[in-house]
């Protein structure tokens, strides 16, 4: 059915974007078209969990409250489920959930380990095991990607900027997904919590290691920098090496899922990138808005703030919803067109202004070396079953993905 047609069954006033069954049970795309046609600011109204909020879908209103480090804060959280919570255990701590001369401060110091020449033998680290895996899975055929592919690589890139022992990998990615999303609604609210503080026990514990025998990694660097003369807290250390866990993993492995969903979707725009008619490069790009794995984010206003006809007052939680905004009428051409040629692309996968992603220029890394190796080394690919998608109002991803790949016949590596 066509998505016009479908979208008038669609009303925003009955939707609960709290609830992650919300997100499994409507086409997004349809869904977030009557948002931005008939209500682009939306005051979400409570719920039996939680309080109102406002719900914001049009790419320009989202980019300029981004921006806006003035009238807008992140202190009290970044995602619905903090903020309407009320607080963040991590603001002020978390680079993520801090603003002002901190964030800056901070950043700064973040910056200087993220410096794509600082990570351009990372970079190459990220296509050499991207290279083995992919040989890996045509080797095997059939396979899950997820587990088998998707899950092992950003996780190990980040691993090693980190220097997590690699026998502690696998327990991480688990924790990881855990923290922002469910394997299904089986899955409690007490599972998240009880795994986002395995993972800040874990840090504190390899942090205080690192602090008394530090190397050459991130976590060293975190455990042993100044700012104005001054050591980090223990909370900033072990939160900020938190953040780069989730932010280093999720975005990159979900990205690479959607991606080769997309492909086998899309036979003809997989023969054009095949055949060389699109750069790895605008793939990428495209790849990143098509997936936007993180779905949202999320403000308080800390004064009164209008947008269009409605009036934000001071307190109120404001949602900015990246899986809407990528899909925006008014600045995609087609945007309900997978395109690998498209340019401009101006997504916001990776958020926009001061809180801009870090780890954008490793994401785009992961991408680009995935693209890379299904070009070279395979020819066709096939889904077994429908994708499982993860149960979460915050990351669009999968949990599982049976798939079938088919060599390509003059692939020229082999997995060792």
């Amino acid at each position: 059915m066509p998505l016009q047609s479908q979208s008038a069954a669609v009303d925003p006033e009955a939707l609960d974007l709290t609830d992650p069954q919300t997100f499994l049970d409507h086409d997004p795309h349809q869904m977030w078209r009557v948002y931005r046609e008939h209500s682009p600011v939306h005051w979400h109204p409570a719920t039996r969990r939680a309080p109102g909020f406002w719900v914001l879908s049009k790419y320009g209103d989202i980019v300029a409250a981004y921006r806006d480090n003035e009238r807008f804060t992140s202190e009290q959280g970044n995602v619905l489920t903090t903020l309407l919570k009320g607080e963040d255990s991590a603001s002020r701590k978390m680079l993520a959930v801090t603003d002002g001369p901190r964030h800056r401060e901070i950043r700064n110091l973040m910056l200087k380990m993220f410096a794509p020449r600082v990570l351009e033998p990372v970079v190459e680290g990220i296509r050499r095991r991207t290279d083995e895996l992919v040989a890996y899975a045509v080797d095997r055929g059939d396979l899950d990607f997820v587990a088998d592919v998707a899950d092992r690589i950003p996780i190990n890139t980040i691993g090693d900027l980190m220097d997590i022992p690699t026998a502690d990998r696998e327990q991480l990615v688990e924790w990881n997904t855990m923290t922002l999303s469910r394997h299904s609604s089986d899955s409690s609210e007490l599972d998240e919590t009880l795994a986002r503080n395995e993972i800040l026990l874990y840090f504190s514990q390899l942090a205080a290691r690192r602090r008394r025998n530090p190397g050459d990694d991130v976590i060293s660097a975190l455990a042993t920098a100044t700012i104005d003369g001054e050591p980090l807290s223990e909370e900033e250390i072990v939160f900020n090496c938190y953040s780069l866990i989730l932010g280093g993993d999720e975005s990159s492995r979900f990205s690479s899922v959607g991606g080769l969903i997309a492909f086998s979707q899309h036979p003809e725009q997989w023969r054009r990138f095949k055949e060389g008619e699109v750069s790895v490069e605008s793939t990428t790009e495209e790849v990143l808005r098509w997936t936007t794995p993180a779905m949202h984010f999320g403000r308080r206003a800390l004064v009164d703030v209008r947008i269009r006809d409605r009036m934000i007052r001071a307190g109120d939680v404001v949602s900015l919803w990246n899986s809407s905004a990528n899909f925006d009428e008014d600045v995609f051409t087609d945007p309900y067109a997978f395109d690998p040629a498209r340019t401009p692309n101006k997504h916001i996968a990776f958020g926009h202004g001061p809180h801009f992603c870090l780890g954008a220029f490793l994401g785009r890394a992961h991408v680009s070396a995935m693209a890379e190796a299904l070009r070279t080394q395979v020819s066709e690919i096939r889904l077994q079953e429908a994708p499982q998608r993860l149960f979460s109002n915050f990351v669009h991803g999968y949990s599982g993905l049976r798939v079938t790949l088919t060599p390509e016949p003059t692939r020229g590596r082999q997995y060792r």
